[in-house]
């Protein structure tokens, strides 16, 4: 006998691939400590205040449901953006909401329009709708700015009357790129009203030029533009997940009908209010990602890579012309307990995304790799 079959849709999904079995490469152990530069976590962890928060959470506080309009968080996050708390929706990650944003306003028969080297997540968010993804053609690798970036004139272009979504990234994952809101406030411009775009902004905290910011200032300008952010980065609060929306009030409700009702939970809300207020650690953070950031960029530049400045926390390291396959160097490494994400499922076989670590963690990866290209 067989069990009964998915839907049409469903079954020709792929699920999202996380690159490495992390949780059994822990459990192996080795000579050395595992190295975990492949998933985008924050190399200095959660503030002191967040984890606080965790630490005393309650039993009653475990053993009751959350607060399913998650009220507090929402007041936070509503004072923190001088937004009104009806703009803000709640999601388990931004991952979640990047979801139900595509089931809520895309289906069969309409267009959602995303770039090339992109995040993974936004072909599955259209694909779960029924919609047609489409991918508009990235800036070239000799791009003087943003090698692989988002070619937002090709996004323009790429427009249709059946267009309903668009996914941009800023700064872009797995490339680093970034584009200024000066920018994107001309391209919004050129955007047909009933086209929702979403800009997703998971590692805008991270970004060191003026000129690369958020979006949230023209949401007053557009209806139809929303933003997507995370406490799994900057924060480090990625094994709590938790994510939020900030969108026209619309488009929130329409949300909140989707949304599981408790889809976060009670210590994650409580530490995300902690966490927003902790800007000692936010800045702690960001300077200290800067200061590897460079260094990395720096020492592989050495190693005769192709790696382009980097707007989040990691880098993009292109192995076309090391001498060795990007495959060989990532096999080399996690022989010595490293791991970094190979980037074949974004079509940049020759890749490897390299999250930014401490020094120590850094020297480790850096001496594994000078031996893997030797």
């Amino acid at each position: 006998m067989q069990a009964p079959a998915p839907v049409a849709i469903v079954a020709a999904l792929r699920a999202y691939d996380p690159g490495h079995d992390l949780a059994r490469l822990r459990q192996q152990g080795g000579d050395l400590p595992l190295i975990e530069l492949g998933s985008n976590e924050n190399a200095f962890g959660a503030g002191a205040a967040a984890l606080a928060v965790i630490r005393g959470a309650s039993r009653d506080t475990v053993r009751r449901y959350p607060d399913p309009r998650g009220g507090e968080l929402l007041h936070a996050l509503s004072a923190h953006h001088a937004i009104d708390p009806a703009c803000i929706a709640l999601g388990n990650g931004s991952h979640e909401l990047l979801m139900l944003l595509a089931q809520a306003f895309a289906a069969a028969g309409s267009e959602v329009l995303y770039s090339q080297f992109g995040f993974a997540v936004y072909a599955i968010a259209a694909a779960s709708a029924g919609a047609q993804g489409t991918s508009a053609a990235a800036l070239p690798q000799d791009h003087p700015v943003a090698p692989r970036g988002h070619d937002l004139e090709a996004m323009a272009a790429a427009l249709t009357p059946a267009t309903r979504l668009v996914y941009l990234a800023n700064p872009n994952n797995p490339t680093g790129t970034a584009f200024s809101v000066e920018a994107f406030e001309q391209w919004m411009r050129r955007v047909p009203p009933q086209v929702l775009v979403v800009v997703d902004e998971a590692y805008v905290e991270y970004a060191d030029d003026p000129d690369i910011a958020s979006v949230r200032p023209l949401l007053e300008v557009f209806p139809n533009l929303a933003l997507t952010r995370t406490f799994s980065k900057i924060h480090g609060l990625a094994g709590l997940r938790i994510g939020y929306l900030l969108a026209h009030p619309r488009v929130t409700a329409t949300i909140d009908r989707l949304r599981e009702t408790f889809n976060t939970s009670a210590v994650a809300q409580a530490a995300a209010v902690a966490a927003l207020a902790d800007l000692e650690h936010l800045e702690r953070s960001r300077r200290g990602n800067l200061i590897q950031r460079q260094r990395l960029t720096a020492e592989l530049r050495q190693l005769g890579l192709f790696v382009p400045d980097s707007a989040g926390n990691f880098v993009l390291a292109d192995f076309t012309n090391a001498g060795r396959s990007a495959n060989e160097v990532e096999t080399a490494l996690l022989k010595a307990n490293v791991v970094v994400r190979p980037m074949a499922g974004y079509g940049l076989t020759e890749c490897l995304r390299i999250t930014v670590g401490t020094e120590p963690e850094q020297e480790r990866l850096l001496a594994a790799m000078a031996s893997a290209l030797a």
